[in-house]
């Protein structure tokens, strides 16, 4: 078989050229002739690191802060001067002043601490106040707006008895009432208590949710009696 021509760059003689032209350039006689650093330009400490730039001053930091005690070249105002003579007049001062009463205190035990007296609980300050065992304000004005609305609901009431002749029961009717509902649960209950331990049929289940629910709403109306002392039954 015939062999293809084998693949010549188009820049094959220029790079020749140059090679030829810049043939051993890095080769010398003697030592290179390169500029070596003066030894007075030597690499300091730190002086490759970022510097801040320089502080400055204020212009305020020049003036002196004010002063509370005058300075040492301030002369005191002559000319005043007072009669008066100080140390009598403490001594008199101290002679005629009242003792200081002391503060009662107590310990705890025989070389303890000790405390004030006052604020430890011990002694009845309290029940010696003016208002001490008097009802607050807020409770008697709370007791005159219940009793205010007791009124209202018995005037409402009396309209809506002249309006559906609605009759209120008496102490023993509702306590007769109260004692029958309350018979009733424990009949009820004495049944539920009678069923057998395992339920296991439709009819069963049935027998217990019922005597469940009576039981419930005799709970309730026992409860509603005995919160409410007025009851009042509409005719019908």
């Amino acid at each position: 078989p015939v062999c293809s021509l084998r693949y010549i760059s188009t820049f094959r003689s220029f790079v020749k050229h140059e090679a030829e032209k810049n043939k051993a350039q890095w080769k010398t006689m003697g030592p290179a002739k390169v500029a070596v650093p003066s030894p007075k330009n030597f690499l300091q400490k730190h002086s490759k690191e970022p510097k801040l730039p320089a502080r400055k001053k204020d212009q305020d930091s020049k003036k002196l802060p004010a002063l509370s005690v005058p300075r040492r070249t301030d002369h005191p105002v002559m000319g005043i001067q007072s009669k008066k003579n100080f140390i009598n007049t403490n001594a008199v001062a101290a002679i005629t002043e009242l003792p200081k009463k002391p503060q009662p205190i107590y310990v705890d035990r025989r070389q303890g601490d000790k405390y004030l007296l006052e604020s430890s609980g011990l002694v009845p300050k309290y029940i010696k106040k003016k208002d001490y065992g008097v009802t607050p304000k807020y409770v008697t004005r709370r007791n005159e707006e219940v009793k205010r609305a007791q009124e209202k609901y018995e005037a409402n009431i009396l309209e809506n008895l002249k309006k559906r002749a609605m009759k209120r029961l008496s102490d023993e009717e509702r306590m007769s009432l109260l004692q029958g509902l309350k018979k009733n649960w424990e009949e009820v209950y004495g049944e539920f208590q009678r069923l057998p331990v395992e339920i296991d049929t439709i009819p069963k289940k049935l027998n217990k949710e019922k005597l469940e629910t009576q039981m419930k709403q005799l709970e309730h109306d026992i409860e509603v009696i005995e919160k409410h002392k007025v009851i009042y039954i509409a005719d019908e």
